[in-house]
């Protein structure tokens, strides 16, 4: 009965935040209810000052949503699979090398370059905070998540070579990011070698372990959508090869994001073209569509609320404001360097680097990741200066991207 009010209430907010943005603001959905959200906590705070009992009524309920494993362990592999799959895959192919680049080299050099600065940061403030911890700052905020702005990119009219590297990367930036964290926090809390082969092996067992497992998984999904002609079996096969796959994944130690993203791609191009009718293709869109939108409002209504539980103290929240420069320098320097490398062999979309950068967003899973963390002063000023971060990509880069875009050409 918990759970059902637990879901009944998120569901019944973001609904209700859905139809006052759709209504009012005409904002993009995501940013819109997160707002929402956002303005919904504060004001519980600011009642609680006259009736306590409303905002520890309020905190209550969202410690009963753990939301790390909410997302990484059931949200995410939804997300993750209706955005690939939707990727065409021989556009993704043209620009494999500015992706895996970005999606990579990118995310390495800007959790280095985050982490380097965060920590330089915080001891000027007298902060203190292990290096390894700055870097686990780095690589967990690293990760971008345009689903808020892919919408104001395409009404904008951004050419369609860069909505594809901005997806493509930010399909696999997530899965590389997770990896990278999890390394970084099995080398701080003592559990891997700090070793240049420790670490090697643990990323290529995360990383190649979940490309492998995802095409594994994705052209089983393949055999068994190709036998049969029925959308509703169709439609529960995808379903078992994200919920299952994903859970197969996380106990075998793979990277469940990037397998999810690898079977997403097969069954979104090459299931889609050989192995469904058109009634199955259209009813596998809107279904996965729906679910995608639903699970986003969510998402960002658990994001909006989630500042009743954080611990905020002045130097806390100067850190995360003084963070906003350090994580936008660090994804002009990993967007923009590999890109004027690239440029002596290829040729990009006039201000590439300035549309990459403002439209990094970061998200849920930054959050996340940062919820994830142990109790302890680290984690409360970590997911301080995170929250702080995600809020102004999501409510000032997002609104404001599709307005650089359209300046840009």
């Amino acid at each position: 009965m918990r759970l059902l009010n637990l879901a009944a209430t998120l569901i019944t907010l973001s609904a209700l935040f859905s139809y006052l943005n759709h209504r009012y603001l005409r904002l993009p959905t995501t940013i819109g209810v997160m707002l929402f959200a956002l303005v919904l906590s504060l004001m519980l705070i600011a009642f609680g000052m006259f009736d306590p009992r409303i905002e520890q009524f309020a905190e209550k309920f969202l410690a009963e949503i753990d939301f790390n494993k909410a997302l990484m362990l059931g949200m995410l592999s939804f997300l993750l699979f209706a955005g690939a799959l939707h990727i065409n895959i021989n556009d993704l192919a043209r620009h494999k090398w500015v992706i895996l680049t970005l999606a990579s080299g990118g995310v390495l050099l800007s959790t280095v370059i985050v982490g380097t600065l965060t920590w330089w940061l915080l001891a000027a403030f007298g902060l203190q905070l292990s290096f390894v911890y700055c870097l686990l700052f780095g690589a967990l905020i690293s990760p971008t998540d345009p689903v808020a702005v892919l919408g104001i990119l395409k009404t904008a009219g951004v050419p369609k070579s860069l909505e594809t590297k901005i997806a493509g990367e930010s399909l696999f930036n997530d899965g590389v990011a997770v990896v990278v964290f999890i390394v970084l926090f099995r080398i701080a809390t003592g559990g891997a070698e700090v070793s240049p082969g420790g670490v090697a092996g643990l990323f290529l067992l995360e990383a190649l372990g979940g490309l492998l497992f995802g095409l594994a998984i994705g052209f089983a999904a393949y055999a068994m959508l190709k036998s049969v002609d029925s959308y509703q079996v169709e439609i529960l096969i995808t379903l078992a090869l994200v919920m299952g796959g994903y859970a197969l994944a996380h106990a075998m130690h793979v990277s469940g994001p990037i397998a999810i993203v690898v079977a997403g791609l097969l069954i979104g191009n090459h299931g889609r073209l050989l192995a469904m009718s058109k009634t199955t293709r259209q009813h596998l869109d809107t279904f996965w569509e729906l679910l995608d939108e639903i699970l986003n409002a969510v998402l960002f209504v658990l994001i909006g609320l989630e500042i009743l539980l954080l611990v905020f103290t002045r130097h806390y929240f100067v850190a995360g404001l003084l963070a906003i420069p350090i994580v936008l320098l660090a994804r002009l320097l990993s967007v923009g360097l590999p890109i004027a490398l690239m440029r002596q062999v290829r040729s990009f979309s006039p201000h590439v680097i300035k549309i990459l950068t403002w439209g990094g967003l970061r998200g849920g899973i930054s959050v996340a990741l940062a919820l994830s963390l142990p109790p302890g002063p680290e984690r409360n000023l970590i997911v301080a200066i995170t929250y702080i971060v995600v809020v102004f990509s999501i409510a000032v880069q997002g609104l404001t991207v599709g307005k650089l875009v359209a300046s840009s050409k």
